[in-house]
């Protein structure tokens, strides 16, 4: 805390001190709430939206106001952050900290050939510059399991056409630490003080070397 080790009772001040845990920040003040939902497909990951189709705000509480964490297209179902911490949402975006984002991708042309799947190991170029190595393994037959760190538009999809496999589905299934196949589509449900601790330490004060994240899962 404030550059020293914290002790067991020490008090903590919201609004001077600040917290960190592994070099991560960690917010104190009150109120904050933390989310994990599972967004079905053809829910918008905006506030509202002037066709008017569903949001993911309208599947968690009204109160206290939270905005999601990144985003998941339409088409793209699974894990969402949903929170109203502010450092913590900053921390988790912020392309140095390359926090790693786990898909279950259904292909159509079936499994992508060795040459395809090393590829997307190594990088792929797309329209606004090559992808980061990914960790990719295939799961059955058309499925892949793909691990990215980058926050860039429709990614996944973007990678697995660019070598000859658009996706049929895309399912995030992880979050860095946060992970939960219980959780059912469209439902939410509050993070542990653990598993936001373990958010506020993924990735903390470490940047990636170049090349780091590929190879097979």
């Amino acid at each position: 805390m404030n550059g020293e080790r914290a002790v067991l009772g020490r008090r903590v001040d919201p609004g001077r001190d600040v917290v960190e845990v592994d070099g991560a920040p960690l917010s104190v003040l009150p109120g904050l709430v933390h989310y994990l939902l599972n967004k079905p497909r053809g829910v918008i990951t905006t506030a509202d939206d002037p066709m008017g189709r569903p949001t993911v705000l309208s599947l968690v509480p009204p109160e206290p106001r939270v905005f999601p964490v990144g985003r998941l297209d339409a088409d793209t179902e699974g894990l969402l952050l949903l929170t109203n911490d502010g450092v913590l949402a900053q921390h988790l975006t912020h392309p140095s900290h390359g926090v790693d984002k786990e898909y279950l991708a259904e292909l159509h042309g079936g499994t992508p050939d060795p040459a395809a799947l090393r590829a997307l190991r190594q990088g792929v170029e797309l329209d606004d510059g090559p992808s980061a190595p990914a960790r990719v393994g295939v799961v059955s037959p058309g499925v892949l399991r793909i691990v990215v760190h980058e926050g860039r538009n429709r990614l996944v999809r973007r990678m697995c056409e660019a070598v000859g496999h658009p996706v049929r589905r895309l399912v995030r299934t992880r979050i860095g630490p946060l992970s939960d196949a219980t959780l059912g589509p469209g439902h939410f449900r509050l993070l542990t003080p653990a598993e936001v601790r373990a958010l506020a330490a993924a990735g903390a004060g470490r940047s990636r070397p170049k090349g780091a994240g590929g190879g097979r899962l």
